[in-house]
């Protein structure tokens, strides 16, 4: 995997708007990628819990439409700190985060995203990366985790 890219990168790709948010509906977002998705599916104990399945992207590509940072939003962290996991106050689950390995891009849990057939055109996973989180120092540097959001 190492150079490998883990980022669609074909301009003929198709460019969407995706929409999703927490289970009470309370936090909203829209996030700008492609809708061929390329998901990582870590195992560190955080993501391994919450079934964090998810894709990173550019801040600038990610906007929160309902819901906020101390209004309906809290974060946990632990461990460094780096990573910022969200989380909904009313119902608890955690939609979006901070990474730690990408900390000025945002990781949107692929399972908090509207139904594939409620979008037009609709979105699929075309690829999922294993990433042993557990021992996140030894393998970050050839995952190409840190490559994914740039553009």
């Amino acid at each position: 995997m190492s150079g490998e890219s883990t980022q669609p990168s074909h301009p003929a790709e198709l460019q969407v708007t995706l929409r999703g948010g927490c289970h009470c509906k309370k936090v909203r977002f829209e996030v700008d990628t492609v809708s061929d998705l390329v998901v990582l599916d870590c195992t560190c104990s955080v993501c391994r819990m919450r079934r964090n399945t998810h894709f990173v992207v550019n801040s600038a590509k990610f906007r929160l439409t309902a819901g906020g940072e101390g209004d309906q939003i809290s974060t946990y962290t632990y461990n460094t700190g780096q990573a910022k996991h969200k989380f909904c106050k009313t119902c608890g689950i955690s939609s979006f985060y901070t990474p730690r390995s990408n900390p000025n891009d945002v990781g949107i849990n692929v399972w908090c995203l509207d139904e594939p057939s409620e979008v037009q055109p609709p979105w699929s996973i075309t690829k999922t990366i294993l990433f042993d989180g557990k021992n996140w120092e030894q393998n970050i540097a050839q995952s190409g985790i840190q490559d994914m959001g740039k553009e």
